[in-house]
């Protein structure tokens, strides 16, 4: 593919039009904020958007935050702290922080035909201490990966990737998990016993990572993820704030209280203890969300013809699609059938969340 340059400006059928299939690769959204004590659980996510922990038998905690401290050219970055050691692995503990994408959004790569295409990878990385760590893909549709290890030092440095096309295994076109970008930061010989599979395969996984968790010092920072069709790497794609907001509430929107007592959620009254109060997503969800909330049965309330009447109970998901949710809130008593309704929420960061993530 041949580049022209125009007033020292590259000019390529490649640089041009949403490359990057990574959504929120600067680190820009962050609607579930600072997340501490993370590595018991898999499939977490933490602070910003679209990238979660996915680990297995680990001892070792961490917290996950959005810095400011971000190479020139971005705002932010995500930073990762080891809170709690864990210098002991077993054969088959793993941590790997990670972003999923849906197949449809990757039809591009024409994995699995005789077309197919090259993927490359890059990020910015920086830590307290210089490390190697290990990127892999990871086809979900074929149970098969590719993977490379890559240098982190104390300054940051952009890591530019090229891992092989694959004949082998299309990805499903449509809104479920076809592929991660996995980061391996600890694993131990199930994954690391072996020669790296460094074409596409099922071998082993984490050859040659370093273990995040071998000390409180250990950090990591990471921004600029892309992943594109091409044999190289090209800049960084940068989207407005607004756009990706908008594509990570596609997978996760969330409703808070900022500052007062926050009204507009509107619904009615089913009977004299159970309304039903309408949240309508600001964009189509990826399919029908869960709910999750913080705070207290006090920390909600519903307000009725001029009246505020505390819940009962948290509120919970009554029924919903990828457009809307109805959520049930409950008082012990004051409602009438048929009263419009509204909903509120009546202490500091109180949110509820809808979840739709791959």
């Amino acid at each position: 593919m041949a580049l022209t340059k125009v007033d020292q400006t590259m000019v390529s059928d490649q640089v041009f039009g949403r490359r990057n299939v990574v959504i929120n690769g600067a680190m820009q959204v962050a609607q579930r904020g600072t997340q501490t004590g993370l590595g018991a659980s898999s499939g977490v996510y933490g602070a910003t958007d679209r990238f979660s922990l996915v680990t297995n038998g680990i001892g070792g905690r961490m917290t996950i935050e959005q810095s400011t401290d971000a190479p020139n050219g971005f705002g932010n970055s995500v930073k990762l702290s080891c809170t709690t050691t864990d210098t002991s692995l077993a054969a088959g503990d793993y941590l790997s922080f990670s972003t999923r994408l849906e197949g449809r959004n990757l039809q591009r790569f024409k994995k699995g035909t005789s077309d197919a295409e090259k993927f490359a990878v890059s990020f910015y990385v920086k830590a307290n201490a210089n490390a190697t760590y290990v990127c892999e893909l990871y086809d979900y549709d074929s149970f098969r990966h590719v993977n490379q290890t890559f240098s982190v030092t104390t300054s940051w440095t952009r890591v530019e990737l090229t891992f092989p096309a694959d004949t082998t295994g299309a990805m499903d076109n449509d809104s479920n998990l076809s592929l991660a970008i996995n980061i391996y930061l600890h694993a131990g010989s199930n994954f690391t016993g072996g020669t790296l599979q460094s074409t596409w395969g099922t071998g082993y996984r984490a050859t040659g990572t370093d273990n995040f968790f071998d000390s409180t010092d250990r950090t990591l920072f990471l921004t600029g993820v892309q992943l594109e069709v091409g044999d190289n790497a090209t800049p960084f794609e940068h989207l407005s704030f607004g756009e990706e907001l908008a594509l990570c509430q596609r997978y996760f929107y969330k409703e808070v209280r900022t500052s007062g007592a926050l009204f507009g959620f509107v619904g009615f009254a089913d009977n004299s203890t159970t309304a039903y109060i309408q949240h309508i997503y600001p964009v189509l969800m990826r399919s029908e969300p869960t709910l999750s909330t913080t705070g207290t049965t006090g920390d909600y309330s519903i307000r009725v013809t001029g009246n505020t009447l505390g819940c009962s109970s948290v509120p919970s998901l009554s029924s919903g699609n990828e457009h809307v949710s109805h959520v049930t809130y409950s008082v012990s008593s004051g409602l009438t059938g048929g009263q419009a309704v509204i909903g509120k929420f009546d202490a500091a960061d109180v949110f509820l969340g809808f979840d739709a993530e791959l």
